[in-house]
């Protein structure tokens, strides 16, 4: 009796790299793939993408190499027609002078800034991430009457710019009787934060599986028990992202703040302006000198949490 071999049964035989590639080449990529791409890219194609991503990365960096240089050069060599690129008349006197000096009369110094740039931050971040996250696990996970409606208007809102609602803000704050205070400022800032951490929070939520807390709940666990031990984690990176987001925003803002706030409230920002403007010949050591010291709390908070940003997105769901 004839054996006859169906296509099947060759298809069978052969190995995923026959089929992908050449017959037993291991080696070989997928067609179409991205290592294929890159095994067809010519060594000089590579050589002008490397040099294209120095280009940009030293167009990125040297605006914050030249902030630090300039911070640490006396007055005299700043205003030189010959630009020196490296502080050869190392000073501290530029930080000493945006550390101490009041950015003009009647109003606040540095120390004063950075405490009120502090609370209003760190009570923004907790606000927005609680609200937010609340929030999106209804939008995720509960299937309600207006859900789209809901979520539009959150994409509508985030849109408008908040310029554009300056004047109606500011009449706002003030029949609530809240000018030139941190409160009305942090109500702002979680009013234009919140809508695009909701939207943010809402994918990381759709995108872990209700599956696990059911197989959690099936092991043992409550409804509540599943979802802190189980779910919660994997959101974990998610609320650091949109913290991340809501930090930077609330530590950076500049328009309202110089709206809302003067005197002894000032926060960073509208301070760095009022301290670079308060004397007729501008001490631009010191002004760049207090730029980096506004920068370096947004600096420690990433390089804290940026290890948390992308790892540990599906850790721990799979039970060995």
């Amino acid at each position: 009796m004839s054996t006859q071999i169906t296509p099947a049964a060759q298809l069978a035989t052969v190995g995923v790299d026959e089929v992908a590639g050449r017959v037993g080449d291991a080696r070989t990529p997928v067609a179409g793939s991205l290592a294929a791409r890159r095994r067809r890219r010519s060594p000089l194609g590579r050589v002008v993408l490397n040099v294209a991503a120095l280009v940009v990365f030293a167009c990125s960096v040297f605006p914050v190499y030249w902030m630090l240089n300039m911070s640490f050069t006396s007055g005299e060599s700043i205003i030189s027609r010959t630009p020196s690129f490296l502080p050869l008349d190392f000073t501290l006197r530029n930080y000493e002078t945006a550390w101490t000096r009041p950015a003009a009369p009647g109003q606040t110094d540095f120390l004063h800034g950075l405490i009120s740039s502090g609370l209003v931050t760190v009570g923004v971040l907790v606000v927005t991430l609680l609200v937010a996250f609340l929030a999106s696990i209804a939008v995720a996970r509960i299937r309600f009457r207006g859900r789209r409606s809901f979520i539009v208007s959150v994409l509508i809102v985030q849109m408008i710019p908040g310029e554009a609602m300056m004047f109606t803000i500011y009449g706002m704050i003030d029949d609530w009787r809240l000018m030139n205070t941190l409160v009305g400022l942090g109500i702002v800032y979680v009013a234009a934060v919140v809508p695009f951490t909701i939207w943010t929070l809402r994918g990381f939520v759709a995108g872990v599986p209700v599956d696990l807390e059911e197989a959690a709940m099936i092991d043992g666990c409550t409804r509540s028990q599943a979802f802190w031990k189980v779910t919660f984690p994997l959101l974990a990176p998610g609320l650091v992202a949109t913290g991340v987001f809501a930090f930077i925003q609330s530590w950076n803002e500049f328009t309202m703040a110089l709206l809302l706030l003067r005197g002894q409230n000032l926060t960073l920002p509208p301070w760095l302006l009022s301290f670079q403007s308060a004397t007729e010949a501008t001490n631009w050591g010191a002004v760049m000198a207090a730029s980096t010291l506004i920068s370096i709390p947004v600096v420690v908070f990433f390089l804290i949490v940026q290890g948390r940003m992308s790892g540990g997105l599906v850790s721990g769901a799979v039970k060995g």
